[in-house]
């Protein structure tokens, strides 16, 4: 049997280990692919109020890279339109005067009540380069009527591409989550609307219902009938000046109070509520459904071993 000549084989061996170190690379890949959050970025999740004792906003602008990076704030939220039916007009020196307040030098707003431009080059200019971006608080669906489907919601996606922050309380954090609860034009206390175009968020964290104000506007519960239509979703209630911050599938509790879980995939005893509650710095993996860490790092106790049933004396069997 002929032999190859040492170069042959050594060309060989180098193509078949080049695939191999390349299926194995894009394998790597598929399985690091987040199902929920981005698979780059960060996203803040606020349940509102955000006192600025609580750190939040200092969080936000930290996890920006600091107060000289570029900002972008959004009020769309806080409605389009007044009573009256015209076109609301949002001063920017007041939006931006408590951001300035806390540091940022290189802050803008950016507001539309137009889809259509919305969708055009000149409108989405700040976003391309900006390192953090800020959705206020009022009602979510506002949103959804200005930037849904358009080329600005793209480029909130790439600030988060780049390594970039979305960031938002009240309605700011319900517009981040994909089933988009409280989205009725009627009132905040519909938590299913009928209308079509008001049911969905901008799914930046994927597979998931986020409710707001559960602490103080007593809210713990309502998130249970939507998970209970929607079983694959992972419901999210978040109190007052609390959050989580979000990295492809994990999230940390950041703030004051509690964050409540809707995990349809969990077993509840018949006297516990069809949720669970997290705190300050623990850590919950949305893929595995499961808690990483409790508390500022520290490992989740071990369960305590069953202990082994003694055996039934027979004068007891029967």
């Amino acid at each position: 049997m002929r032999s190859r000549p040492p170069f042959l084989v050594g060309r060989i061996l180098a193509a078949v280990f080049g695939v191999a170190a390349a299926s194995a690379a894009h394998a790597q890949q598929t399985v690091a692919a987040p199902e929920y959050g981005p698979a780059s970025g960060t996203l803040l999740i606020v349940g509102g109020n955000m006192q600025d004792g609580s750190g939040i906003a200092q969080k936000f602008i930290d996890l920006a890279g600091g107060p000289s990076r570029k900002f972008v704030i959004v009020p769309t939220n806080g409605g389009n339109r007044n009573a009256d039916g015209s076109l609301r007009v949002y001063e920017a020196e007041r939006v931006l005067a408590e951001w300035k307040k806390r540091g940022l030098t290189n802050v803008v707003m950016l507001h539309t009540a137009d889809p259509k431009v919305a969708d055009t080059e000149a409108f989405v200019k700040p976003l391309l380069d900006a390192d953090g971006v800020w959705f206020d608080g009022g009602r979510q669906w506002n949103m959804v009527d200005s930037y849904m489907n358009t080329r600005t919601l793209t480029e909130f996606t790439k600030v988060l591409a780049r390594g970039g922050v979305i960031a938002g309380s009240s309605a700011g954090a319900t517009i981040q989550g994909d089933y988009l609860v409280r989205g009725d034009t009627s009132g905040a206390e519909v938590m299913m609307t009928q209308e079509a175009n008001h049911q969905h968020g901008f799914a930046m964290l994927r597979k998931s219902a986020i409710d707001q104000h559960i602490n103080s506007r007593n809210r713990w519960d309502d998130l249970i009938p939507v998970i209970k239509k929607y079983p694959e979703y992972l419901g999210i209630g978040l109190s007052e000046d609390t959050a989580i911050i979000v990295r492809g599938d994990s999230f940390e509790v950041f703030g004051r109070f509690k964050v409540a879980v809707h995990d349809n995939s969990r077993t509840y005893q018949p006297w516990e509520k069809p949720y669970f509650v997290l705190s300050h710095g623990d850590v919950f993996n949305m893929k595995a459904r499961r808690v990483e860490r409790y508390g500022l790092g520290t490992p989740p106790p071990r369960p305590a071993a069953s202990p082994t049933p003694s055996p039934t004396p027979a004068v007891n069997a029967r």
